[in-house]
């Protein structure tokens, strides 16, 4: 027996992580319906009844696979912060921003994953709204509440556009449209006259 299955065998938490982690991959690749145990144990490389061991059903590991998910996207959303905070958030550095994350097939999909299982799981359906939320949040500042609120449903349909469509929509478009309903920063200027 190999030193990394004796391993895994003395250790249930990484077996677990490894678990959800498979999981979390097949729900990008081909959809939370279509998940099975059998299809995890393969990916995660563990026997079968693995699977039933450390989750009760397959509800369970789904859930947990959807929240490994939204932990990626939460940190995408602090990465966002960041930046924002660092250059600005002004309509060209939000739009450089989306045309990035839309570079970004994992992420993309991880996106279109756990907003399609929110649909039909109110639990997951909170932590989608989340995202929006935040994203709202740190515009308010520069632009009210009414206008990022706008921003932040404009993009969440920019997102969903890249995903029925074969060409994305350009940088300037975004930035132009963004431009056009955050409209002037309602922050005092920090230059002294």
């Amino acid at each position: 027996m190999s030193d990394a299955v004796t391993r895994r065998r003395r250790d249930p938490e990484t077996r677990r992580r490894e678990i959800v982690a498979a999981a979390a991959e097949l729900i990008v690749e081909v959809g939370v319906g279509a998940l099975t145990h059998r299809m995890i144990a393969a990916r995660a490389g563990v026997p079968l009844g693995a699977t039933t061991q450390y989750f009760a059903t397959l509800d369970e590991l789904r859930s947990e696979a959807l929240r490994h998910l939204v932990a990626d996207v939460d940190s995408r959303m602090q990465g966002i912060r960041s930046v924002l905070t660092e250059r600005g958030a002004t309509p060209a550095v939000i739009a450089e921003l989306i045309v990035q994350g839309l570079a970004d097939a994992r992420a993309m999909e991880a996106d279109r994953a756990v907003v399609t299982a929110a649909v039909n799981d109110p639990q997951l359906r909170e932590l989608a709204r989340r995202w929006s939320a935040q994203m709202a949040g740190f515009l308010t500042g520069d632009y009210g509440l009414e206008r990022a609120t706008a921003a932040a449903i404009f993009i969440d349909g920019v997102l969903w556009h890249s995903r029925i469509n074969d060409e994305p929509l350009s940088g300037a478009f975004i930035e132009s449209a963004l431009a056009a309903i955050l409209g002037e920063s309602i922050r005092p200027s920090s230059v002294s006259d």
